[in-house]
């Protein structure tokens, strides 16, 4: 099983990454299961999300507290929260920032993988928008192999109205193309 916890604000997609994720594992034959983690927290806010997949079915359904991967929606999480906290030995962190994987693993010491993509800047370009959802579900598919961009697309379709879905498919193939991973 993989468990990854989705870091962001309120607004900017985190939970939305997670569901679109889960579907699309589903879609596949999986097993899969999202989670939000939120109190009455307003836009703007730190929040956390969880997925589950799983070639078996998944009987758990509690916060995870030692992820496989974890997505950093907002890099200004990385001054507040410790992100990597629980990370498994071999896990990897998946990062919006416009630096490289070396210099977010200096700047905060992480022993982890690192993944890195400008999900900002693309989402800016491609939907006009600083909404990083579809676009870290991107940079998180070429970092963990999951699942392909085009098992996304499903659920992105069904997410969204047609002129929306096509702009957040190709954030997210912008953001897989894009994407280092160290």
């Amino acid at each position: 099983m993989i468990e990854v916890r989705f870091h962001g604000r309120g607004g900017q997609g985190a939970v939305t990454s997670a569901e679109l994720t889960a579907l699309a594992a589903i879609e596949k034959g999986k097993y899969a299961q999202s989670m939000p983690s939120f109190g009455p927290e307003r836009r703007g806010a730190p929040v956390q999300a969880y997925l589950r997949v799983s070639e078996k079915e998944i009987r758990i359904r509690a916060e995870i507290q030692e992820p496989n991967v974890v997505v950093v929606l907002d890099p200004g999480l990385l001054e507040v929260i410790d992100v990597s906290a629980g990370l498994k030995k071999d896990g990897v962190i998946v990062v919006n920032s416009s630096k490289t994987p070396e210099e977010i693993r200096r700047q905060f010491n992480f022993k982890a993988r690192i993944a890195c993509v400008d999900a900002n800047k693309i989402a800016h370009e491609v939907l006009g928008v600083p909404i990083t959802n579809t676009t870290m579900i991107g940079a998180f598919l070429k970092a963990t192999d999951i699942l392909k961009p085009e098992d996304i697309k499903g659920p992105i379709n069904h997410r969204f109205n047609a002129k929306l879905a096509e702009k957040n498919i190709r954030a997210m193939e912008e953001a897989y193309k894009h994407t280092s991973v160290g």
